[in-house]
């Protein structure tokens, strides 16, 4: 585990998940797994080998699993310690002990801004981590430690960013600003979901570590695309009064809510198990010849 440069970290977990449906009528996407391993715990891991201490959860009607996911199954354990099956043991107490978690309830999807608002009280005045619960980044250095490195080095708010294709900055919230160096900018603007003349192609991916001074700018933002109170617009007003960096991460990043983005990343996190790279490699190596003789 790191030494901590943020103790919380803030995760929303509230939407519907309606790009999954039938599956997340009763499952959170969230809870969707990655091989076997539900994505938010994916979330949670990178906030703790980043030093986090307190995992803050965001939390929408309906998804009490999420929270039963990560506290004691107390007849589980029984079931298993009777049964000798001590690897499975082990890992479901490592989850239970993984973090304090703590669940707020989201009562009305208002968006990502307010999802973040809700967690004022819990985040107190210290600077905080953002992490969204469909995002995986697979990094040697988590996420969000690059970014509150970041932010302990020009002392002001900051996004994740990545490069993306000119014709998909309409699906992302899209900075520009001053380079700094070969990674980092300096954040002049920050528009959401741009339908025309992006200002660049660095779209805000899901990780932020954010001042406590971005509360006071939700609790007045005005709603935006969308009809909801939008992080970004708030962003963009940070950026104008304390300022706001953008850092491009290091890592290979998989959007588990979108159902490409969370096939690629369940193909990706197989290969890298040694009881599943061979033979799914040459289940894949089939599909391709098959795929070229048709």
């Amino acid at each position: 585990m790191s030494e901590p440069l943020i103790r919380k970290c803030v995760v929303p977990a509230a939407g519907l998940g309606t790009r999954f449906l039938p599956a997340t009528k009763t499952i959170p996407k969230e809870m969707l797994p990655i091989v076997d391993t539900p994505t938010l715990q994916y979330i949670v891991e990178e906030s703790v080998s980043a030093g986090i201490e307190d995992v803050i959860l965001i939390n929408g009607r309906g998804k009490s699993c999420i929270e039963d996911h990560f506290d004691l199954a107390v007849e589980l354990e029984a079931v298993l310690k009777a049964r000798g099956k001590v690897e499975e043991l082990r890992s479901l107490r490592a989850i239970s002990e993984m973090a304090n978690i703590v669940s707020v309830r989201q009562k009305e999807p208002l968006g990502l801004g307010h999802a973040v608002l809700c967690a004022k009280s819990l985040v107190g005045g210290e600077p905080f981590g953002v992490i969204l619960g469909d995002d995986i980044i697979d990094a040697e250095e988590p996420a969000i430690r690059q970014l509150a490195l970041a932010y302990h080095k020009h002392k002001k708010g900051v996004v994740a960013l990545m490069e993306v294709p000119a014709e998909e900055t309409h699906l992302y919230g899209i900075a520009a600003g001053e380079r700094l160096d070969a990674r980092t900018i300096r954040v002049s603007q920050i528009v959401e979901k741009p339908k025309q003349n992006p200002p660049s192609n660095l779209a805000v991916i899901g990780r932020y570590v954010l001042p406590p001074s971005v509360f006071p700018i939700l609790e007045t933002q005005e709603r935006g695309v969308g009809g909801e109170i939008q992080l970004t617009d708030a962003l963009a007003r940070l950026a104008k009064t304390e300022g706001l960096i953008g850092y491009q991460f290091e890592g290979r990043r998989y959007d588990a809510g979108d159902k490409v983005g969370y096939l690629k990343a369940n193909i990706a996190y197989a290969l890298k198990r040694k009881d599943m790279r061979g033979p799914l490699l040459a289940y894949l190596r089939q599909v391709v010849e098959e795929a070229e003789r048709a």
